[in-house]
């Protein structure tokens, strides 16, 4: 499985981003998938995730409210939409697959994607 990130970019504080992850090599059917992020000189991060169907989502409280994860599994991606962004959800984020389901921990994830930088000024 390949995932491939996309959406990162410039913008300003209390600006709009949609992150995008696009799956291939194979179906991610029962796989939940999740974003997670690094922020210069920090630990990786949880900030969303959600199950295969899409009814189950979840959020770090730092983002709640903020975020929106969704997915379209006809076209095997998973979005982020990132509003009210603040200079300290500057990070690369990174979307990832689990399988059983989506999990809060980086190490329950089996695929990761390469990454795409985000960057809030304020």
């Amino acid at each position: 499985v390949q995932l491939q990130a996309s959406g990162g970019g410039l913008v300003q504080a209390g600006g709009s981003l949609r992150l995008s992850c696009l799956a291939s090599g194979r179906t991610l059917s029962m796989y939940g998938q999740g974003w997670f992020r690094r922020a210069p000189g920090k630990e990786r991060e949880f900030v969303s995730a959600t199950s295969w169907s899409g009814g189950s989502t979840y959020y770090a409280d730092s983002v709640k409210g903020r975020f929106t994860i969704s997915r379209d599994n006809a076209r095997a991606t998973v979005y982020l939409q990132m509003n009210s962004l603040k200079p300290e959800d500057t990070a690369v984020y990174y979307c990832a697959a689990a399988l059983g389901g989506p999990k809060t921990i980086a190490s329950g994830y089996n695929y990761w994607g390469q990454g795409t930088q985000v960057t809030v000024s304020s």
